[in-house]
């Protein structure tokens, strides 16, 4: 066979050294700059992601981590963000090759870790968005008019949630510590959240187990009353941002950058809270006054990034409920959590502490708010009030919820709010001795005056 002349194989060796792109979407060429295009699936209603998704997003923050790194490289970077509503289009995509960088909720980032070392495109947790360390994230609602009162009331009633989801976990556990058994005591229908919210309005499930947003938003519209707070079950729930291990590996560079660009947006949201709401609602559709509520000064949830050894010790909890479900194997939770690029990224960075939730008032008109060391101020001050939101902490669990939404306890002087109307009738049969009794909302703003 004769040899090919040298001249001949110049220009295929010359392929075969340029630098292969990574990014999903890459394209280069020899005699031109390369792009590199990277992936972000996030879940713009999910608002407890906002500060590696809606949020980050509308900032451009991580464009211009990216613009900078590509004046100094001579590459082009783009973004490609898309949208989801839960985390299981995001793991099937990442294992797919196709997104490079996700954000999800606890629950959904097990899932992710286990289907991506089943289909050998394993992923890592890099970070927290929000977190709240009670659990109060997620909720189970019920219409309006409603008989049911506690979950013992659901035995045998049909109840929506996303299986797989943190809100379903959070059912699942609730249900077992009711002495329910959550695959026979009731009917569950796996449904996606807008699914399952169409459905407790149409009267076809009788409750709904859900994430931020949808019970908040479905309280505020009055389409639905708090049936369980899931901080009653102290265990910390989060949402965080995965990547695949692949292109961390292979740009770890741009993975600092996002990291880099998620802690600007995360002190952004703290520092400007209403400005924040405001933004997340002109993105997504929600309600400002509800995303306040999660998102806020003293919202339901806290953000920062990084990766708390009470998350980890609560996604390990998390495991067996999974594996019940027979939704995961097993899960080797330390090696999915890399800390090492936030590491980089944050080194002295001071850690917030979640401070107690204070009673908060949100004037129409107004671009800020203001905060009350009590309810009884709270109450005072909402009296002949232009109020656009009040919110006030459940009297145990400490989770935020709309005042007018709440069950208040009047009992002597004291006014106590309660997320649930379980949670107001438990503290009344505990202290019927000092007169504790359940009151309405303009009752309580009465008493208060």
């Amino acid at each position: 066979m004769r040899t090919p002349p040298a001249k001949a194989l110049a220009p295929a060796l010359a392929l075969l050294l340029v630098p292969l792109a990574t990014g999903c979407g890459d394209a280069s060429g020899a005699d031109g700059p390369k792009t590199v295009t990277v992936t972000v699936g996030y879940q713009s209603k999910t608002i407890n992601t906002v500060t590696a998704g809606t949020l980050l997003r509308s900032l451009r923050y991580f464009e211009e981590e990216l613009a900078a790194r590509g004046k100094k490289d001579g590459i082009t970077y783009e973004v490609d963000w898309q949208d989801y509503a839960t985390g299981a289009p995001i793991t099937a995509q990442m294992t797919a090759g196709k997104i490079d960088i996700g954000s999800m909720g606890d629950f959904p980032l097990l899932i992710n870790a286990a289907r991506g070392k089943e289909l050998k495109q394993p992923t890592r947790l890099v970070s927290v968005t929000g977190y709240n360390l009670r659990g109060g994230l997620n909720t189970v609602v019920t219409a309006p008019g409603s008989t049911l009162e506690s979950l013992a009331d659901l035995r045998g009633k049909k109840v929506s949630t996303s299986v797989g989801s943190a809100a379903d976990g959070t059912l699942v556990r609730a249900l077992q510590r009711a002495g329910i058994d959550p695959a026979k005591g009731i009917q569950k229908l796996n449904q996606q959240p807008s699914v399952g919210a169409s459905a407790l309005q149409a009267g076809s499930v009788d409750a709904l187990s859900q994430f931020v947003a949808w019970p908040g938003q479905l309280a505020h519209e009055g389409k639905a009353k708090a049936l369980y707070d899931g901080a009653e079950l102290n265990l910390p729930t989060f949402h965080g941002v995965t990547v695949r291990q692949e292109f961390a590996e292979k740009r770890p560079g741009i993975l600092d950058d996002f990291l880099r660009a998620q802690i600007k947006a995360t002190d952004h949201l703290r520092a400007h809270p209403v400005a924040a709401a405001e933004s997340v609602a002109k993105e997504t559709g929600l309600p400002a006054e509800v995303v306040y509520l999660y998102n806020g000064a003293n919202g339901i949830a806290t953000f920062d990034p990084e990766l708390r050894p009470e998350l980890i010790a609560a996604l390990k909890q998390d495991v067996p409920v999974l594996k019940d479900a027979a939704l995961v194997p097993d899960v080797d939770v330390d090696a999915f959590v890399d800390p090492e690029p936030l590491r980089r990224v944050a080194a002295g960075r001071t850690l917030p502490v979640a401070a107690p939730a204070r009673s908060e008032l949100w004037l129409k008109g107004q671009t800020g708010t203001r905060s009350y060391d009590s309810p009884r101020e709270l109450l005072k001050a909402a009296r002949g009030a232009d109020v656009r939101a009040a919110y006030v902490p459940d009297a145990v669990t400490g989770t935020l919820w709309f005042a007018d939404k709440a069950v208040w306890v009047a009992e002597g002087t004291e006014l106590r709010a309660f997320v649930t109307t379980a949670g107001a009738k438990a503290y009344v049969e505990a202290h019927r001795d000092s007169g504790a009794r359940t009151v309405g909302w303009a009752e309580a703003i009465g008493l208060a005056s």
